[in-house]
């Protein structure tokens, strides 16, 4: 069954001026909605490979439908971890970090960093990592490499130019520190707590 794009949860000039509205319109409406016509494509042409038995194109699809899939996903979270004043987390995430990191400006500090250090296009991600029984940040490289099986992404930070080139152009550093300030606490709480 193909999937859709999700509609943004905020208009699109709602994260200025941390990330300007063109910025939101051309990556939600072209970057993340490319991303869904791709899993949809994938998916068809991987099913129609099994049904004629087509095998040699199988490793294609399969990664086709890794590639988007991931970027689809990750994009609809990063929609929902905006839109709110970078507050902080409270509660019992905000005890977790404490826990896990020493206090939230650790965090903070070591986030940004592997954030900004992603090789070519990627992510920053915060996830709960069942295996460890604690938080962990990581980074994705494209959308689906360098994933831990079983960590739940809570909060993740694109890192591919189409997020912030039109306004910060090659400054990924003063975009990521931007994006802080629109980070909404209470998604990603609820995603820890769900």
């Amino acid at each position: 069954m193909p999937i859709s794009l999700p509609p943004l949860p905020y208009a699109y000039d709602a994260l200025e001026p941390a990330i300007d509205a063109a910025t939101v319109t051309f990556h939600h409406d072209k970057h993340h909605a490319a991303y869904v016509a791709g899993y949809n494509t994938a998916e068809a042409k991987l099913r129609e490979a099994a049904d004629k038995g087509d095998f040699a194109t199988v490793k294609h699809w399969t990664r086709e439908l890794a590639f988007h899939g991931a970027g689809a996903a990750l994009h609809a979270l990063y929609w929902d971890n905006l839109g709110g004043n970078g507050d902080g987390p409270t509660g019992a995430l905000a005890a977790q970090i404490d826990k896990d990191f020493g206090s939230f400006d650790a965090f903070k500090k070591l986030f940004t960093a592997a954030t900004v250090a992603v090789e070519a296009s990627g992510w920053g991600v915060l996830a709960w990592d069942p295996h460890s029984g604690r938080l962990s940040v990581m980074v994705a490289e494209k959308h689906q490499d360098l994933a831990i099986w079983g960590a739940t992404p809570l909060l993740v930070c694109d890192v591919w130019e189409h997020a912030y080139y039109l306004k910060y152009q090659n400054l990924r550093a003063k975009y990521v520190e931007a994006w802080w300030t629109k980070v909404n606490w209470r998604d990603v709480e609820g995603r820890f707590k769900g």
